[in-house]
C-alpha cells in the first residue's frame, strides 16, 4: 500500500442540504490539510472531491457519515483513486461544477 496522496470522491445523501453540511465538510477538510472541494448537487446530495493522505481522507469520510447537527445522513458512497495533484486548497464550489 502506498503512503502517497490518494483521491476520495464521496457523495452524501439524506437531509444534507440546508443544514450547514458543506461548511462542516469544509472545516474538516481545512483542519486535515486536504485539497479539494464540496458542493451541493441538484438531486439534494452533497458531493466532495478531496486529495491527501488516506488516513486523513478516511477521517473526512467518517465526518461526512456523521454530518453536522441537523443533518440526517442516510448513506455516503465513496470511490478511491490515485491523486491527480490538480487541486488547490479546499473550498466550496457551485452545484453545477464538474471536474477539478
Amino acid at each position: 500500500m502506498t503512503s502517497g496522496p490518494v483521491r476520495l470522491e464521496a457523495t452524501a445523501r439524506g437531509r444534507v442540504q440546508g443544514v450547514g453540511f458543506r461548511y462542516f465538510v469544509l472545516r474538516r477538510g481545512i483542519e486535515l490539510a486536504l485539497t479539494g472541494w464540496v458542493a451541493n448537487e441538484s438531486d439534494g446530495s452533497v458531493r466532495c472531491v478531496a486529495e491527501g493522505r488516506r488516513s486523513d481522507l478516511e477521517t473526512l469520510l467518517e465526518a461526512m457519515e456523521r454530518g453536522p447537527a441537523g443533518a440526517l445522513v442516510e448513506r455516503v458512497s465513496a470511490t478511491w483513486s490515485s491523486a491527480t495533484g490538480n487541486l488547490r486548497d479546499f473550498g466550496i464550489r457551485s452545484g453545477g461544477h464538474r471536474g477539478d
